[in-house]
């Protein structure tokens, strides 16, 4: 059985994951701990290797194995035997005092084993190496939740080191401002074709430490598709590595009771529109009917871009579902990014009631199965998937206003995948999770506040000159593209505009 999530922590080997949980960035990085200090001190005359009687240096290793404590009879004996310094692993919330007297046992009970060695030959030469060692991580404090709030809201974190790792990233999101209660991951290595296959015992403790933190992984887990997967390809070698890959994700997501998988449907740059919609419809049926899928529903993810791009608008997404054999087993997740760069507006109450009444009347409202939640950088029908931070975009926060009181979406995995990279006193860029847990007591303190009270538009305000910079640099490029766009790309297209437009005329 799996032992619990805080039993972890104080074990004496403690396997801590660094990551980045980025959806496309991921850092890996993992500590093991283990110390043990010890104190060999043997004396009298010892016979060297090459026979000849030296004696033996008082010698102090630091190795890398299972700290003990020293037996009794070691400790009676009148010859010393070994003098153990145990380093544990650090609670989430140590007891400062216990730690005080536990370390001075510890140097009360080193300096007794190396007075006695003193005691029983003073004329022996000593040497005695000091060994630093290093400190245990220590993970920041589970916050609690903004009480009252059915809100499930969360961020992609990383699985460095095991898919069970999700659970602690998400719960220890990065400070003690807040901790996340829905949550994306990618199911395996997102940037390579070959897979290895899950560990059942990561496996087992993700079941059991998502548990623990009363996490229901089968309506706040979200996982996020492979961006090599494109279901919508026409050549057999290449769709069957895509739904290969897809099918192997949706057989994970079965093994850990995750109901939903979000997953981008794919682009037609190999054929033609409808043809990649029948052919991404056509894979989903195939994967439903695979009993290793369990009942794992399917979701869409809405896209920023048109043209070749399938999902860039809510009708692509309606003809998918509409090939779709099993209905239960097929949903769409809303990017505020990507549908607002689509031309999909929700900044004020009457655009967002206009933006979701579309979706209710071409897809359907009981598809919707989660939310991505991001702001842009790019301005409305730019087609530009550039996401911002919450408030700081062309979105601002009152289109997050809108969205965290609509009741109708209370309880769907809200994920943020909002940049967290910050700028370092050395002017170095790294990434600081505590902006996810910001981000997600504000968007829980949205929940009823007045958007006409001072504190709404104060907040609004700082944002908005935050992101000023991102913004005006964005809105330039897109508005430059858009005048290159316009222009005639030769003179001989000129040529032609004018002639067509000329007959059209006669036409009429």
């Amino acid at each position: 059985m799996a032992k619990p999530l805080e039993a972890q922590y104080t074990e004496v080997e403690e396997v801590v994951t660094v990551a980045s949980n980025s959806p496309r960035t991921s850092k890996r990085a993992t500590k093991r701990v283990k110390y043990e200090q010890e104190t060999d001190d043997e004396m009298g005359d010892q016979q060297s290797d090459n026979g000849e009687g030296k004696p033996k240096k008082a010698s102090k290793r630091t190795k890398k194995v299972a700290a003990q404590e020293p037996d009794a009879d070691a400790k009676s004996s009148t010859e010393p035997k070994h003098s153990t310094l145990k380093k544990a692993a650090v609670e989430a919330n140590p007891n400062e005092d216990d730690t005080v007297e536990e370390n001075k046992v510890t140097k009360k009970t080193a300096k007794s084993t190396k007075k006695k060695a003193e005691d029983v030959d003073e004329d022996k030469p000593k040497k005695v190496t000091k060994s630093k060692a290093k400190p245990a991580k220590i993970l920041p404090p589970i916050a609690e939740r903004t009480k009252d709030i059915k809100l499930r809201v969360g961020a992609h974190v990383s699985i460095a080191g095991g898919v069970h790792n999700a659970v602690i990233n998400v719960v220890h999101i990065g400070t003690d401002v807040a901790s996340g209660n829905a949550f994306a991951m990618f199911m395996k290595n997102q940037r390579k074709w070959e897979t290895v296959d899950m560990d059942p015992e990561h496996a087992q403790f993700f079941v059991q430490w998502c548990k623990d933190h009363s996490i229901d992984a089968a309506e706040c887990c979200l996982p996020h598709g492979s961006y090599l997967v494109n279901l919508a390809h026409p050549d057999p070698a290449r769709k069957k590595q895509a739904y290969d890959s897809f099918l192997n994700d949706l057989t994970r997501c079965h093994r850990l009771g995750i109901r939903y998988y979000n997953f981008h449907p794919g682009n037609a740059n190999a054929t033609t529109h409808e043809e990649g919609i029948r052919i991404i419809a056509e894979n989903l049926n195939k994967a439903h009917a695979d009993p290793e899928t369990g009942k794992v529903v399917t979701v869409l993810e809405t896209m920023a871009t048109l043209g070749n791009t399938i999902g860039g608008t809510f009708s692509d997404l309606a003809a998918i579902i509409k090939l779709v054999d099993d209905k239960s087993r097929v949903g769409v997740c809303l990017d505020t990014c990507h549908v607002f760069a689509a031309g999909y507006d929700l900044r004020t109450p009457e655009a967002y009631a206009e933006t979701m009444k579309k979706f209710d009347e071409e897809i359907g409202l009981d598809y919707l199965k989660a939310f991505h939640i991001n702001d842009s950088k790019a301005p409305l029908s730019s087609h530009r998937d550039l996401h911002a931070r919450i408030g700081t975009g062309y979105l601002g926060l009152e289109s997050f206003h809108n969205l965290m009181n609509d009741e109708r979406f209370h309880g769907l995995p809200m994920v943020l995948e909002t940049p967290i990279d910050v700028t370092d006193k050395n002017g170095k860029k790294v990434e600081d999770k505590g902006v996810w847990a910001r981000e997600i007591k504000m968007l829980e303190s949205l929940v009823g506040m007045d958007i006409d009270s001072e504190e709404f538009k104060t907040l609004s305000a700082r944002l908005q000159d935050e992101g000023a910079g991102e913004r005006e640099r964005v809105g330039d490029q897109v508005q430059r593209k858009t005048a290159k766009d316009a222009k005639p790309k030769s003179k001989r297209a000129a040529k032609k505009k004018v002639e067509s437009e000329e007959e059209d005329d006669m036409e009429e």
